[in-house]
């Protein structure tokens, strides 16, 4: 939202005083005069007029948590825990999930109550990389490294998926990086070459990688670092 039009919803004073009283000088977002009625603003700053705050600024909210096969990735459900549910934070009601994981996937998920943040993780313009080790009921062929990359066709939503990186680890185990996140993706891709899923866990997503020292069930918050990290 621009600065111009919240202030202009402050008490109905409109968009035309608004603009006057930030030429006057009269307005500070977080500590600071801001003149530029076009200046972009968001929950998570704070407001004054004249002295008076207008909005307090939310508390941002971004973590990390390892997530234990079984739990679904949702913020509610009536019959089976969720990652929320793992969460002992105050404002953990505001969050939202960045990335899913099925209910019988483990490992890294992100959780944020910052909808722009999470709007860009996800983008597919972002290809942002999501590490996964995948083990498989038969031996992985040599030449699923070559029909991964390729990518492979989804008549169901219309799509080809982008190419995706695999390196074999051993006969049924094997390192994959994916760009985008399909319903079932690599359970689907796995079956087009004949092969089927038996334990799949994410590592990483972006520069952020799932801490050895973060065991299941377990979460925290991302740095300020780290917040950005996860672009990649």
């Amino acid at each position: 939202m621009k600065l111009d039009r919240l202030i202009a919803g402050y008490e109905a004073m409109g968009r035309q005083a608004a603009h006057l009283a930030i030429a006057a000088r009269r307005v500070r977002v977080n500590e600071v005069c801001v003149t530029d009625g076009h200046h972009p603003v968001d929950r998570f700053m704070k407001l004054e007029l004249d002295g008076v705050v207008i909005q307090e600024a939310a508390r941002a909210l971004y973590l990390m948590l390892h997530k234990p096969v079984g739990i679904l990735s949702a913020t509610k459900d009536d019959q089976h825990p969720t990652v929320i549910d793992l969460i002992d934070d105050p404002d953990k009601h505001t969050l939202h999930i960045a990335g899913r994981l099925d209910r019988s996937t483990s490992g890294l998920v992100l959780l944020t109550n910052d909808g722009r943040w999470s709007k860009r993780l996800m983008m597919a313009e972002e290809e942002v990389p999501k590490v996964y080790l995948v083990e498989t009921l038969d031996p992985i062929a040599p030449d699923a490294v070559e029909a991964f990359a390729r990518g492979f066709y989804f008549h169901t939503e219309d799509i080809t998926t982008l190419p995706a990186g695999m390196v074999i680890l051993d006969e049924r185990r094997a390192r994959l990086t994916l760009h985008e996140g399909r319903y079932h993706q690599v359970k689907r891709m796995f079956h087009r070459v004949g092969n089927r899923v038996t334990s799949l866990h994410r590592e990483s997503i972006g520069g952020l990688a799932l801490p050895a020292d973060l065991p299941p069930g377990a979460w925290r918050a991302l740095t300020a670092q780290e917040i950005p990290a996860a672009f990649g």
